[in-house]
């Protein structure tokens, strides 16, 4: 009996998606439930399985081919034995990650990496991978790629010709450019940037924060914390937790444009921006309000951890009535960040400096940060946007005021 493999439906607003890889090929044995292709959306990447055990009897859409909910990309012939010269590519759970130590084969990488890796025709063991357990990561054969470019010729090879007016050894002998194809979900990062630009007057203020009786406090129980609650104690926490007070306080700031009707959220889902190994995506704490310290804590190490193993689902992403940047762990002293449409605001943290301030009419040296909130002008006011940072900075540099609600 031949069983037709479609693509799933892939959440809200997700029609279509890329063939990344496919783990079999044409006439290959498939047990039930193993991953069979893997699909790139917008978004994230998704494990299609086979729903039966069987054989591959034929794949309909290749590498590269563009699909939509509910195509068919393949059919199993359920019941039915494979070839034996064609064993399955899927790497065994106890396969070692790519590494510089060698013995990884290509089957063994991502999809994306290994693509590159094939069409280049680089050997992964001199690739050195920054992924976890040492995993080579796209990323990580682009910058081989790049230092390949600017490593001395061998000396077997011949000399480049090189115009007299540039001196020897002042141009590579390898390609002046790598083209590299965006992924779906840079491109829609890219689109919605634009988007985000045209769609919504946005403007950003700033304010400074004291960041000595958060530390302290911090390193005062963080300890006891991570004993009694399994987690650490950082600043996101603090911060979400301030910007829920501060969004009860000024309620346009946590809604959103839709028409012309303007749409205020009861709810408060927080998206927390992380970096991964496909780019920035925006996860959502969901009902911020309702969790205590250490449910937020918990919750943001969670979706971090999906983020790192590129399992962050499509449902992990979708909603968010507000959402919190760090650019502080990357060494950022001042930004402004763009909002997360259909959102009306984002928050962006920044890193700590110590610098000389006036406290009670003496120069004293304290632990500073930069905050800075974007906001579309179109339905939140300067005044209103002032007030909300205040609000936050009133909350970090008093926690006690987060204890009490005031």
């Amino acid at each position: 009996m031949a069983i037709e493999i479609k693509v799933p439906e892939m959440g809200e607003s997700v029609t279509e998606a890329t063939i990344s890889a496919w783990t079999k090929k044409e006439g290959d044995s498939v047990t039930a439930d193993e991953v069979l292709a893997i699909l790139e959306t917008d978004k994230v990447s998704l494990e299609i399985p086979a729903p039966a055990t069987g054989v591959l009897k034929s794949i309909a859409k290749k590498v590269g081919d563009v699909v939509k909910v509910r195509d068919i990309i393949a059919t199993i012939e359920e019941g039915a034995k494979g070839n034996a010269s064609a064993p399955a590519q899927t790497p065994t759970p106890q396969a070692a990650p790519a590494s510089v130590s060698g013995g990884t084969t290509n089957e063994e990488l991502p999809p994306a990496a290994r693509k590159m890796i094939e069409e280049n025709k680089l050997d992964a063991s001199k690739i050195k991978g920054t992924g976890r357990n040492g995993q080579i990561t796209k990323e990580d054969v682009v910058l081989y790629m790049e230092s390949s470019k600017s490593s001395p010729a061998t000396a077997s090879a011949p000399a480049p010709v090189i115009a007299k007016q540039v001196p020897a050894g002042a141009r590579s002998a390898g390609p002046r450019e790598t083209v590299v194809p965006m992924t779906k979900l840079r491109q829609t990062i890219a689109n919605r940037l634009v988007q985000a630009q045209h769609t919504a007057a946005i403007l950003t203020t700033f304010n400074e924060v004291d960041m000595s009786a958060i530390m302290e406090l911090r390193t005062k129980y963080k300890d006891k914390f991570k004993d009694t609650h399994g987690v650490g104690l950082g600043f996101m926490s603090l911060f979400t937790k301030a910007a829920v007070a501060a969004l009860k306080a000024f309620p346009a700031i946590n809604a959103e444009i839709r028409g012309t009707d303007v749409v205020y959220k009861n709810f408060y889902d927080i998206g927390v921006a992380v970096g991964g190994p496909k780019g920035l995506v925006v996860p959502i704490v969901r009902d911020a309000d309702l969790l205590s310290f250490a449910q937020i804590e918990s919750e943001i190490a969670r979706l971090a951890g999906k983020v790192k193993d590129g399992k962050l689902a499509l449902e992990d992403m979708e909603g968010g009535t507000f959402s919190v940047t760090n650019g502080g762990v990357y060494g950022s002293m001042m930004s402004t960040p763009i909002l997360n449409p259909p959102q009306s605001a984002i928050l962006g943290m920044h890193n700590i400096v110590k610098r000389a301030v006036v406290v009670n009419d003496q120069i004293v040296i304290r632990p500073m940060m930069y905050l800075a909130l974007s906001y579309d002008h179109r339905i939140v006011d300067g005044k209103e946007a002032v007030q909300f940072l205040v609000k936050i900075k009133d909350a970090v540099e008093d926690p006690t005021r987060l204890l009490f609600e005031v």
